[in-house]
């Protein structure tokens, strides 16, 4: 059944693209968010997640770029389209798309290798406050991101330099939590789920979170940096953006799937087995919140070093 109240319904095979392989944050997303419209029955014509990785995600959103004007063409977004146009990595941001909703945000977990030297936040803070150049740090799809920004709060925090850590990038956040585990990076900076496989098996420990309250589960005895008194309440949200130039009647129609979808009960059973916090954007207060982070991501950016200036 097709929720009804527009005029528009998709005439085939909706394509949800993810720009990280299987497995990867972007993937779960759609995946998650495929579930709880199936449990409630909303489409009627199939949806198949797209995996495009490559170039911090920037792979997917060249493709739907080539799909202006089609509403069966979706992809799961989040903050780095902002901030890849700012630091100079992409042409595009979120206007060069059509935003749609904000699904939920998650978390940053700042996590070490089991054995490393660095066993606390506190431990990590000296290190930063007394030589930042030398911790090596995995994040996942390009510098500039939330992940590098939390990362600069806390380094900030200590009075070290916040362009003196060694920073290794990877496509996915599970990429960049094994790089920890293998030892190639002291630290990691990853959304919460995505460490969980690692801290599960006691390959890496978890320092502190960036959400305003402790996670649940594994993270229970994680300690905020709001904890440790520092400024570092920061997460990464996801979401969903079509191609350019959708119709007003696609817009009401994808608009009334994903609020309905995020209020049932399979979407809740994902927020929890994902460690994700609620958060539904759509319409006015959408655009009005990206707006907002647009300016506030600048200054931050601004603050590493990585703001991209204009030309003269």
């Amino acid at each position: 059944m097709t929720c009804a109240g527009t005029a528009w319904r998709p005439q085939r095979k909706i394509e949800l693209v993810a720009g990280t392989p299987p497995g990867g944050g972007l993937d779960r997303s759609a995946r998650a968010l495929i579930k709880a419209i199936e449990s409630l029955k909303l489409l009627d014509v199939p949806v198949e997640v797209v995996n495009i990785p490559g170039d911090g995600a920037r792979k997917a959103w060249t493709y739907v770029e080539q799909h202006a004007g089609d509403p069966h063409v979706l992809s799961i977004s989040s903050p780095n389209l902002t901030t890849d146009h700012l630091v100079g990595l992409a042409a595009f941001d979120h206007s060069s798309f059509t935003p749609l909703a904000i699904l939920y945000t998650e978390y940053l977990a700042f996590v070490a290798r089991a054995d490393s030297p660095i066993k606390s936040g506190a431990d990590l803070m000296r290190r930063l406050g007394d030589d930042a150049g030398s911790i090596t740090v995995a994040l996942s799809t390009a510098k500039g991101n939330p992940n590098h920004i939390a990362l600069a709060q806390v380094t900030r925090h200590t009075g070290g330099d916040v362009r003196a850590p060694h920073i290794r990038v990877f496509d996915s956040a599970l990429d960049a939590v094994a790089d920890v585990a293998e030892g190639h990076a002291d630290i990691g900076v990853i959304t919460a789920a995505s460490a969980v496989k690692e801290l599960a098996a006691g390959r890496v420990r978890a320092l502190a979170v960036s959400s305003p309250g402790r996670l649940p589960g594994l993270y229970e005895k994680t300690p905020t940096w709001a904890e440790l008194s520092v400024d570092c309440t920061i997460g990464a949200w996801r979401g969903i953006t079509g191609a350019r130039e959708l119709k007003a009647e696609h817009i009401a129609f994808w608009e009334n799937i994903f609020s309905t979808a995020t209020a049932g009960a399979e979407w809740d059973a994902e927020l929890v087995r994902h460690y994700w916090t609620r958060m539904y954007l759509d319409g006015a207060p959408l655009r009005e919140f990206l707006q907002r982070e647009r300016a506030g991501m600048g200054a931050l950016l601004e603050d590493l070093g990585l703001l991209k200036q204009a030309s003269p």
